[in-house]
């Protein structure tokens, strides 16, 4: 391999964030054994600060080493999600590279899916506003290089996210994804890299915020 080609495959990288809770999640990585992450508990300060962070975060790399971006896109705070796609969506539109929106429950399955030696079915639980909770079930599938989602991110009452794992026909591993999440950026970003790895390509416009709820009882 020669310099110039061992430089143009080791320098491009993907940034992804985690802003569905109070913290802010980054993450990035070349894939190739450079890999670094920080988690700052930001509260309220998150929208005015997140450009800072970012900014210095990055460092040393530019922001025309990046390949792609991945986001959390919920569920979560309503406003921090919405604060970080539409990061995400603006950095992407500027720099036209692809943004990958992904589920922040298909994050915790995945770093849970990492720490088992046997992992199959994940379902994973998040509280939601008025006594619900968002909920999805994910089959870890490790000769696809991925999670396959057997249901899909939703909401659900207490008695009912019971009645369907007691109806469900596997044995599953539930995970209450209740504090810490923005640790699990940097599962954002692997999962982004899968997908990457296959070949697709999302448009920065195609990166969609998932709320499960209105903000407001209405």
């Amino acid at each position: 391999m020669t310099t110039e080609l061992k430089h143009l495959t080791t320098t491009k990288y993907a940034l992804s964030l985690h802003t569905s809770t109070p913290e802010l999640g980054l993450a990035i990585s070349n894939f190739a054994g450079e890999t670094r992450s920080q988690v700052w508990n930001l509260g309220r300060d998150l929208s005015s600060l997140i450009h800072q962070h970012l900014i210095e975060f990055i460092k040393p790399q530019t922001w025309a080493d990046l390949s792609y971006i991945a986001v959390a896109k919920g569920p979560g705070g309503f406003t921090g999600t919405r604060i970080g796609v539409v990061t995400a969506r603006t950095l992407g539109q500027q720099l036209d590279i692809p943004v990958f929106a992904i589920s922040t429950l298909a994050a915790v399955a995945w770093s849970e899916a990492g720490k088992s030696q046997n992992p199959k079915t994940i379902a994973v639980e998040m509280p939601a506003q008025r006594g619900q909770f968002f909920v999805a079930i994910y089959q870890f599938e490790p000769d696809a290089s991925g999670l396959r989602a057997c249901l899909p991110d939703t909401v659900m009452t207490p008695e009912g996210w019971q009645e369907t794992l007691a109806n469900w026909n596997t044995s599953d591993q539930l995970i209450e994804a209740k504090s810490g999440l923005a640790a699990t950026v940097t599962s954002i970003l692997e999962l982004a890299n899968l997908d990457w790895q296959e070949g697709k390509s999302p448009n920065w416009s195609e990166a969609l915020p998932y709320y499960g709820q209105h903000p407001v009882e209405i």
